[in-house]
């Protein structure tokens, strides 16, 4: 199983400066975060698209391209692109554009979006969420498959006559993975087209989300397809299992609690947070033991090809940030490789 990161570039409160760090200086430790990423042995770092004032990265892309330049080994993703609200065309050739750029590193991941500030931006109505979503996704399929492009158009996408769409990707098809929050739909979706999943993990038990991926799979064979599965969850790091704790608390409750305000959700408090850190729960808080053991449970309840952790959820001291990835890399992916490693003569 493939360990790695993914981000939204935020910039919130940060303890040491005592205000948000500016876009540029959040763009810049992300730049460092990948890097050390890749150092450190983690296989794919991923950056996902807001359009919010808590969030530096609205072009997820270009901030790909720029992390391309300073590695070599590291898958580069975006978790996600919100397709509904974007041109699939160009998307794609954005994605084509850094894959060559990277030498074949690049996946593209696409989903509705759990934000929805990007509808009202680019001209779209939230009555067509779904819509919008199939069609492009539709869309964005044919554009992988076919260098010349024939396709009659939509409710929203115009027609396309048979035209070139270029450049094309040195990787094909260019790596397209479906990210879904757990609805049946879009199980049933990414199962039916053979796409991968990437589901995001963020509250309550995981244990809930085992019919969810059942569903997939089941989908997925139906329809001669092999089903691949990641999962992205929240989580941080340090050397002390209580200081992890005591360092991601403040942070977490900044955000969600933000966040859950403008959803209706209860409050996070210190103490569900505190069971969230333990095997029932949805985060990756602790020590690299603990943060290893829990690794090894989720790969035990989904079997997946991938787990993928934003190590910042809300702005932590960036040294802490940068040990938090140098001991997932350097002490939990050296625990889980060997307890999955198969035995000897096996």
């Amino acid at each position: 199983m493939e360990l790695g990161l993914y981000t939204f570039g935020e910039r919130t409160l940060d303890p040491d400066l005592g205000r948000p760090p500016t876009a540029e200086e959040r763009l810049r430790r992300l730049l460092e975060e990948a890097e050390l990423a890749e150092g450190v042995g983690l296989g794919v770092y991923a950056v996902g698209e807001h359009h919010r004032e808590e969030y530096v990265v609205s072009a997820p892309a270009v901030v790909l391209a720029a992390i391309a330049a300073r590695t070599k080994r590291i898958r580069l993703s975006s978790a996600v692109v919100v397709l509904s609200s974007d041109d699939p065309i160009r998307v794609f050739q954005q994605f084509a554009t850094l894959d060559l750029l990277s030498g074949g590193r690049a996946e593209l991941w696409v989903g509705r979006g759990s934000f929805v500030e990007s509808f009202p931006l680019f001209g779209y109505n939230l009555e067509d969420y779904e819509a919008l979503f199939e069609e492009k996704l539709a869309l964005l399929l044919k554009l992988r498959e076919e260098e010349k492009v024939f396709w009659p158009g939509g409710r929203f996408t115009k027609p396309i006559p048979g035209l070139g769409v270029y450049p094309r990707p040195k990787q094909n098809p260019l790596p397209l993975w479906v990210a879904a929050g757990g609805s049946p739909e879009s199980a049933v979706r990414a199962g039916r087209l053979g796409l991968p999943l990437v589901l995001g993990i963020i509250a309550g038990s995981p244990k809930r989300f085992l019919p969810f991926v059942e569903l997939y799979r089941k989908t997925a064979r139906e329809h001669g397809h092999t089903p691949r599965l990641a999962l992205a969850a929240h989580g941080f790091l340090a050397e002390d299992d209580e200081e992890a704790f005591r360092l991601a608390l403040p942070a977490f409750l900044q955000v969600m609690n933000k966040i859950g305000r403008e959803r209706g959700w209860r409050p996070l408090t210190p103490e569900y947070f505190a069971w969230s850190r333990t095997l029932e729960g949805a985060d990756f808080i602790g020590d690299p033991e603990r943060v290893a053991e829990k690794v090894l449970y989720w790969h035990e309840l989904f079997r997946p090809e991938r787990l993928l952790l934003q190590l910042s959820v809300g702005t932590l001291p960036h040294a802490r940030v940068l040990r938090a990835i140098e001991l997932l890399g350097t002490e939990v992916l050296p625990r889980v490789e060997r307890a999955l490693r198969p035995p000897a003569g096996g």
